[in-house]
């Protein structure tokens, strides 16, 4: 099994390289200091959010962002992986299997309800990972965002 490990304040410089790649295989340009000022409060302990460190802590293959929210629909705590990266070299292992079948069992336990994700249209590998674990495409629903 692959580690799942709660990251902390210190882990932050070994994130950050993490986070950039992924922003930028997804086509999202990368801003260092807005990254670190995001991601501090969830390191820190922030009830609105944690990361999660896949892989040896000191040299990790990937990482796992869980942001909450409050759902009526949905009975309660609710979640949004927000984001989630398996280094390109090791990927079609399993890892990211393993990590979606851990990672609602975890936070289950916490008292979550139900974890959302957002998955672009046209990834159908990752579409089709997400609906082998029970991921569910909400068929009258679209997720739409406001930015200030």
């Amino acid at each position: 099994m692959t580690a799942l490990t709660l990251a902390k304040p210190d882990d932050i410089d070994r994130l950050i390289p993490l986070v950039t790649a992924f922003q930028t295989e997804e086509g999202i340009a990368p801003d260092e200091s807005r990254l670190r000022e995001a991601i501090k409060p969830l390191l820190a302990g922030s009830p609105h959010g944690a990361v999660y460190l896949v892989g040896p802590v000191r040299a990790p293959i990937g990482y796992a962002v869980v942001c909450f929210g409050w759902s009526l629909e949905f009975g309660g705590l609710d979640g949004f992986l927000d984001e989630i990266y398996i280094r390109p070299g090791v990927r079609g292992r399993g890892i990211g299997t393993e990590i979606l079948g851990a990672l609602p069992k975890a936070l289950a336990g916490a008292g979550l309800k139900a974890l959302h994700l957002e998955v672009r249209r046209d990834n159908a590998r990752a579409r089709a990972l997400y609906e082998k674990l029970r991921f569910e495409p909400r068929e009258h629903n679209m997720l739409m965002t406001r930015r200030f």
